[in-house]
């Protein structure tokens, strides 16, 4: 580390913004969220200040408390003493408060004082503070508590500019350490209210607003039926102003299919350019409207405080399959991907809790679903709108999502039977207050999903594409062949020996051939598909080459198939990764299997027979 970098952690309770000033420093992009739990790995970044130096900033998990607890507590609690292995000792921590909280926050800029480390403190959200009639001595503060004290606004351009100039500047002096035991530990509330006395003058009515709205949202009857309603809406939002433009980009792709297959020869180059690259790539593609619609409406709730309450309103219910409200948060991670919903489960301090989220994390429906169920349910689910309001489709969505959870809280009743759990642990976590959501975060967000869907449509969905192409369109058909051409490629082959372990649940060979991309990438499976059908088809759309080769009995099955199976070479990856154990792994892959071959064969079954 040279002279001219100094080394900042930053530090601070779940929910003080604490990510949002990390952006605004380094201008990364981590998710900016209003419930606890968000970061959960040491992520770093670099600034450099007006003078010159560099600023090496590490954004450490938020923690209430330097008693650590869970797995991301810990790795705050070691860096901040300089116990971290491999981690240099921070030259100075800027701890981050929310100033309409202190009587919250004070007390872990307390403890951290306490480490004997050069400290600054930051009060964050003082703009929202002062609309709230919120009135803060600065000055007392920082002399009262011996520490540098700056004001900050992360969510606005500039809103850091006076944490810059605190840290380019002299690094403060540190405070003694102090003796860690339960007396002193005690003392330290008794400091708070000393703090707040003195330097904090809060309005009678800050919390009536607050207070008003959660007598509903926290009811314990109608606060679950609003939670249902909310995201029914959600789900028919979705397809009512996001399936339209789906239709129309997709059909812009098949336009421009048309017209490139015009422009070149016929050929084995013009086979993988219409029907590799934009029968394939393009249909994809052509989702993702649904896909940022979706992240959308989830964000949104995110940005406005509702979310956390979903989670205290879900603690019972959870408790109940051996879990609590805070498996809520990684399991509503798991919506957007499991991968962080299982990284995120590292805030669980529960061992048994821990792994039986985890497990079950896989089932909650991930973007890389979304593609397929919209496929499918545009092809085979009609334009109907049920009391003439209600779209079918999107109902047939809600469903879906709905049997996730469903599955989920199944597993993880079986899996608390199994280990004769009958502890019960109490959820603590603060509710943040209602806000407005900010339109730059929330397009952050968007942005940051579309890339990430972008980037593996280009990658990993890309390769996978190609080679689809290459076994359905090779070898040839002999001369004299009485068949389409691909039921004599190795596509045809692969498929049809699959379709012997496949055809109970009524999947043809084709099904059965895309589920082996599917299991790198499950939207793979919209693009394997395409390219098969499109190779081996007339011309017409997927939707269409779908609905006149694919009983309904069998779309269902593949819809129920898709809501349950372990389609996901990475979250069994990321399973291994995080509880060390192959045989996790194995569990995770057999009972998913089992659970959505069962499903299917129930259904497909049941739908044959009604049809």
């Amino acid at each position: 580390m040279s002279a001219s970098t100094l080394r900042i952690a930053l530090v601070g309770n779940p929910n003080c913004g604490k990510t949002a000033l990390f952006n605004q420093l380094t201008g990364g992009r981590q998710k900016v969220a209003n419930y606890a739990g968000v970061t959960v790995e040491r992520k770093e970044g670099r600034f450099t200040a007006p003078s010159g130096r560099v600023l090496q900033i590490l954004d450490l998990p938020g923690t209430y408390s330097l008693e650590a607890n869970s797995p991301d507590e810990q790795i705050t609690r070691d860096v901040c003493a300089g116990n971290f292995p491999g981690e240099a000792v921070p030259d100075l921590i800027v701890c981050v408060a929310d100033a309409t909280n202190l009587r919250l926050h004070l007390r872990f800029v307390l403890e951290v004082k306490r480490l004997g480390r050069p400290v600054v403190l930051a009060l964050n959200m003082m703009d929202t503070a002062r609309q709230r009639g919120i009135v803060i001595d600065v000055p007392e503060l920082q002399r009262r508590l011996g520490l540098p004290v700056v004001e900050t606004v992360a969510v606005k351009r500039g809103g850091a500019h006076s944490l810059i100039e605190r840290v380019d500047g002299e690094v403060p002096a540190a405070a003694p350490v102090q003796p860690d035991d339960a007396a002193s530990r005690a003392d330290l509330h008794a400091q708070v209210r000393e703090l707040l006395a003195a330097t904090v003058t809060m309005p009678r009515t800050t919390a009536a607003l607050d207070d008003a709205l959660d007598r509903w949202a926290l009811h314990p009857v109608f606060g679950l039926a609003i939670l249902a309603v909310v995201m029914f809406l959600v789900f028919q939002a979705v397809y009512a102003a996001g399936k339209p433009v789906s239709d129309v980009v997709g059909d812009g792709f098949g336009w421009m299919g048309e017209h490139v297959a015009a422009l070149m020869p016929a050929g084995p180059l013009q086979s993988l350019v219409v029907d590799g690259l934009f029968g394939g790539l393009g249909t994809v593609l052509g989702f993702l409207p649904v896909i940022l619609v979706l992240f959308f409406f989830i964000l949104t709730l995110e940005e406005s405080g509702y979310l956390p309450r979903a989670a205290f309103l879900l603690d019972r219910l959870m408790l109940s399959v051996g879990l609590t409200g805070r498996s809520f948060i990684p399991l509503l991670s798991s919506f957007a991907c499991a991968i962080p919903g299982i990284m995120g489960t590292r805030s669980i301090t529960d061992p048994r809790d821990r792994l039986t989220t985890i497990l079950i994390a896989p089932l909650m429906t991930c973007s890389a679903r979304l593609p397929v169920y919209a496929l499918l349910i545009g092809a085979f689910i009609p334009i109907r709108y049920v009391f003439g309001v209600f779209n079918l489709q999107g109902i047939v969505l809600f469903a879906l999502y709905l049997a996730g959870i469903l599955g989920a809280m199944l597993v993880g009743w079986v899996m608390k039977r199994i280990r004769r759990d009958k502890s019960e642990h109490a959820l603590l976590m603060e509710l943040p207050s209602y806000r407005m959501p900010r339109p730059r975060d929330v397009a952050i967000g968007l942005y940051e999903r579309g890339m990430i869907f972008l980037k593996r449509l280009t990658g990993v969905i890309l390769g996978l594409t190609v080679l689809m192409w290459f076994l359905s369109t090779f070898p040839g058909a002999p001369e004299g062949a009485t068949l389409p051409a691909i039921d004599y490629s190795f596509a045809g082959y692969i498929g049809r020996g699959l379709q012997y372990v496949f055809a109970p649940i009524g999947f043809n060979w084709q099904i059965s051939l895309a589920l082996i991309p599917a299991f790198a990438a499950r939207e793979t499976a919209v693009a394997a598909l395409a390219t098969v059908y499109l190779v081996g088809g007339e011309g017409e759309g997927l939707g269409q080459a779908l609905a006149g080769q694919i009983p309904l009995a069998s779309a269902l099955s593949l819809l129920v198939w898709f809501a349950y199976a372990p389609q996901c070479m990475s979250t069994l990856a990321i399973i291994k990764r995080e509880t060390d154990s192959w045989r996790n792994v194995a569990i995770s892959f057999g009972y998913m299997f089992v659970m959505a071959y069962a499903a299917s064969f129930v259904v497909y079954q049941v739908a044959r027979a009604l049809t």
